[in-house]
């Protein structure tokens, strides 16, 4: 199983290690392909008050430092096709961001990095239409076709993280992760699919306490990996707190998803 778990992203180096501490059982545990995941720039806040993070240089240090100190593999997010070739130098694994899914320059600047990729699927698209994104990575790559063993092989993630509902709720229609499946390995986001944009003011809120059901859900359903942000305490967290978990409660919810798996 693949987990990329982490903070939304880095608010400070103090913060960013009390967390990476408390992920070291995943990176132990073997049945686990851990990558530690935390945003140095988080480009799409609503507000220009909003906070976005360290910027890149001090985000890349503590990313890199995380990476020296604990061994793990790093995930983080990419805006813009000029940021890549220096983030490609620290991460293991470039994510794009949902909103960017379709942006031919990122995704080819992405493609030409020894990095795999994790593709988050459009809030506007459905899941068929992700084999788009998908192909333009692995044409560069030197691919021709969408296929599960193609994207498996070139290290291409497409990640389901729900579907705008009206103005300002999200969700998950589970048919993606099967039609998704048939051509690429594919990460369930559980906690921004339960993001509620727009409702605190200015802000992005969410409902966490539907984490624990959608992320059991597809695992029944059958997915490569999850996506969890983490906090040990998301009521302070600077982004994207509503919809974060606990430490605590993603290991309970890692052990449940593990028996549900063998289950399959």
């Amino acid at each position: 199983m693949v987990l990329l778990s982490g903070p939304c992203v880095i608010e400070s180096e103090e913060n960013i290690f009390k967390i990476a501490h408390d992920l070291e059982k995943y990176h132990n545990d073997a049945s686990i392909d851990f990558y530690f995941k935390a945003s140095f720039d988080k480009a799409n806040r609503t507000s220009l008050e909003s906070f976005r993070g360290l910027g890149m240089d001090e985000g890349l240090r503590i990313l890199q430092k995380v990476k020296d100190d604990f061994g793990y593999k790093i995930v983080t997010d990419v805006h813009e096709s000029q940021q890549v070739s220096e983030v490609a130098e620290v991460v293991d694994m470039l994510q794009i961001p949902a909103f960017l899914c379709r942006q031919t320059d990122l995704l080819v600047a992405c493609a030409k990095t020894e990095c795999k990729i994790n593709i988050k699927k459009g809030q506007f698209l459905s899941g068929d239409a992700m084999k788009y994104p998908l192909l333009k990575v692995l044409q560069t790559r030197g691919c021709s076709e969408s296929t599960y063993e193609n994207a498996q092989k070139h290290g291409v993630y497409l990640c389901e993280r729900g579907n705008s509902f009206g103005y300002g709720n999200m969700v998950v229609d589970m048919r993606n992760l099967v039609i998704m499946r048939k051509f690429a390995p594919v990460i369930f986001d559980a906690t921004h699919s339960v993001q509620m944009p727009m409702a605190e003011n200015g802000k992005t809120g969410g409902d966490s306490s539907f984490v624990p059901y959608l992320a059991s859900a597809a695992s029944a359903i059958g997915v490569d990996g999850f996506f969890f942000e983490t906090h040990f305490d998301p009521s302070v967290a600077l982004s994207d707190g509503p919809n974060m978990i606990t430490l605590d409660e993603l290991e309970k919810l890692i052990a449940k998803i593990k028996k549900i798996q063998e289950i399959n």
